[in-house]
């Protein structure tokens, strides 16, 4: 059953070159480019909400995602739950989702740099003067822009859950 997935989606799932590319192509016929990236560890109803609303700012949606190594070093050893190649696929498996791609970088600067979206998206959590590459993608003429996040919704705060109600089962 995994093949079938593979392959649907694989089309979707690009390194930041070959990525490159296509959105040359793309933006060369027109296409407003929305950058957004983060972790999408266990995805939820707030990731799927964020993801369509940063859709509509544009005609491509572009996800960038951290690897497991840099999610390790931002959150810890015990995260990523889901690694890269699960999490790819199932971002790229959101209709609004047009392709994904990942960084090594605690930040994601440099791809931001190399795709040069024509917006960047990023939560409601941060600032405009916190948001990494929203300088280079207005000196280049585009927008930066935040999206309210849907309250109560995090990752953490759902393994906080699990635990919690694991605990209360075990006592």
């Amino acid at each position: 059953m995994t093949e079938p997935m593979q392959s649907c989606f694989a089309e979707r799932i690009l390194s930041a070159d070959a990525l490159l590319k296509r959105l040359s192509t793309l933006k060369s016929a027109g296409k407003k480019i929305v950058f957004t990236n983060g972790v999408f560890d266990l995805i939820h109803p707030g990731h799927v909400r964020y993801l369509a609303s940063a859709k509509e700012l544009g005609d491509v949606l572009v996800v960038a995602l951290n690897t497991d190594e840099s999610v390790r070093r931002l959150k810890g050893d015990k995260r990523p739950i889901l690694n890269l190649f699960e999490r790819s696929k199932i971002i790229a498996s959101l209709e609004s989702v047009d392709f994904v791609t990942s960084f090594e970088e605690d930040t994601p600067l440099e791809i931001i740099k190399k795709l040069m979206p024509d917006i960047l998206v990023k939560g409601g959590d941060y600032t405009p003067d916190t948001i990494v590459g929203r300088k280079e993608v207005e000196e280049a003429g585009g927008k930066c822009m935040n999206l309210q996040l849907a309250p109560g919704l995090s990752t953490s705060s759902i393994i906080e859950r699990i635990i919690k109600a694991s605990q209360l089962a075990h006592k």
